[in-house]
């Protein structure tokens, strides 16, 4: 019988980690099983469990419930689900759990888990990372702005330190641990947080018959390997590397238990290298327009983006841009015939064929009935000139404007609009190239995720999101739209995940390893 290992996941979100180690598959059996993890935002947390309720439900029934499929869907309100089937929720809800890591109540749950993991896998593996804000380079700086903000009190900052305590406790075959790249220069007390988790994870081998090996993943011709890291920076994993149609860099540290190491370098797999792009990913969704946040109706949407199009045609055309004036002047002329097909939510849909990619079979699910969560959010009317221009831009430039290239006509009422500080103010995400970072800023406006189709003239949808994200199409994420896109935002994407998980079941199982 394969090995199988019972998994402990810590700071899970909406479950994007997870999701990557459930979901891979070797000689069909599922060699990792989710046996708790922790997540302490409401929403996020309800992602989490009916995800759990589902995996489990699959396992039992080789389908998806027929009331999720109604539910997904917007044909019926979430339903209860442990009518659907009991046992199923039962085990979701043990295995998701609501805690505030660092408590002692979330540390005797944790413990409690951990005892009944180690006797019912043959092995274990942690996986999550501390909460980010307080690592990155955008939270510190925001932090900095905080009256009384002291960074020595950040609890944030010392969150890792219970991931090391269950590390400890757990003594699994191998951890996972991820985070922002800031992780590596943020400092507390003028010690880099980075160097006091290293030794951290140093130390674990005292009293122990066995330590851990600190590996980096490398990718190089199509190849991913665990290999030892002369450098900090060499913790730092690129998503795009791996197939994501997203330039997502992340550091992400992988500890071997040295009992299964077993060589300076280890494990190496194929991954999924081809360098993927926006279109490839959200390309084939249905076309929808934004709305308006105020005085919302087609016709109303229809005669402010034409407006728009027929002002910044005569713009360049006062300017002799003969390329950027007749492409504003025809998506003025398709808008005219075009728009009342433009919709701003999704209907039920049955856009899926059958594909080989790699990447669409991964996301798409012909099972479902509907695209969930791909509806668009108001914007100003004075936005969507900005959001047209950068979308024509980018589709002709192949780079998205900074703020001195939008029209004076368009520039926002911001003091600061001409210093540079908002000089990416208005980003459109590029057909042709990997997407920018997907972050929980999307929430915010979407300002910085503009769909790059100048028709549909608008940002991103949470299903759009989760895409570049690599969620496969059935995974709903709960709670409002807001409290979507931050769990769309924060997580790991599960296309990357899978591959790490591939990666580290080669080197516990000594399976596609070497040594050097």
């Amino acid at each position: 019988m394969p090995a199988t290992f019972g998994i402990v996941d810590l700071f899970a979100g909406p479950g994007g980690l997870g999701e990557g180690f459930a979901s891979l598959v070797k000689d069909g059996h599922t060699p990792f099983r989710i046996g708790i993890s922790v997540e302490k935002e409401q929403s996020a947390h309800r992602t989490l469990t009916l995800r759990s309720f589902l995996r489990e439900y699959q396992a039992r029934n080789d389908t998806l419930p027929d009331q999720f499929l109604k539910f997904h869907a917007g044909l019926v309100p979430e339903p209860d689900w442990s009518a659907i089937d009991a046992g199923a929720w039962r085990i979701a809800v043990e295995e998701a759990r609501a805690l505030e890591l660092g408590s002692d109540a979330a540390a005797a749950v944790i413990d409690c888990a951990i005892t009944k993991l180690q006797g019912s896998f043959e092995d274990t593996i942690l996986i999550g990372g501390p909460p980010c804000q307080a690592y990155s380079l955008v939270g510190r700086a925001r932090a900095r702005g905080k009256v009384g903000y002291v960074p020595e009190r950040d609890e944030r900052h010392y969150l890792f330190r219970e991931y090391i305590r269950v590390l400890d406790k757990l003594r699994p075959a191998a951890f996972v641990m991820e985070n922002v790249k800031g992780m590596l220069s943020s400092t507390v007390e003028s010690r880099h947080v980075f160097e006091m988790l290293m030794e951290d994870l140093a130390s674990l081998g005292a009293g122990h018959s066995h330590h851990y090996e600190l590996r980096a993943i490398r990718c190089a011709d199509g190849r991913a390997s665990l290999r030892e890291a002369a450098q900090p920076s060499d913790f730092i994993v690129r998503a795009e590397d791996f197939g994501v149609p997203q330039r997502r860099h992340r550091v992400i540290i992988v500890g071997i238990r040295s009992d299964l190491a077993g060589g300076a370098n280890l494990a190496e797999r194929p991954v999924s290298n081809e360098a993927r792009k926006v279109r490839d990913a959200i390309g084939k969704m249905p076309a929808l327009r934004s709305g308006l946040s105020r005085g919302d109706d087609a016709t109303a949407w229809r005669r402010e983006v034409i407006e728009a199009a027929r002002q910044l045609a005569r713009i360049h055309e006062a300017r002799n841009d003969g390329l950027l004036d007749g492409a504003f002047a025809s998506v003025a002329n398709q808008l005219e015939d075009e728009a009342a097909n433009l919709r701003n939510s999704n209907s039920l849909w049955e856009g899926y064929g059958r594909s080989d990619d790699e990447l669409l079979s991964w996301l798409e699910r012909p099972a479902l009935r509907a695209l969930a969560q791909h509806e668009t959010r108001g914007h100003m009317a004075s936005d969507l000139g900005r959001y047209l221009f950068a979308a024509v831009f980018g589709e002709l430039r192949e780079y998205s404007p900074k703020a001195a290239d939008f029209p004076l006509a368009l520039s926002p009422d911001h003091r600061n609009w001409d210093s540079g500080v908002f000089n990416d103010r208005f980003r459109v995400q590029l057909a042709g190239q990997a997407a920018t970072t997907v972050t929980s800023h999307i929430a915010k406006d979407g300002h910085y995720f503009i769909h790059p189709d100048p028709m549909q003239c608008r940002s991103l949808t949470v299903r759009e999101a989760a895409r570049l994200q690599t969620f496969p199409d059935d995974y709903l994420f709960l709670g409002n739209r807001t409290e979507q896109y931050i769990q769309v935002g924060n997580a790991v994407p599960p296309f990357l995940a899978r591959q790490i998980a591939d990666l580290i079941y080669a080197a516990v199982t000594k399976s596609g390893t070497h040594s050097e």
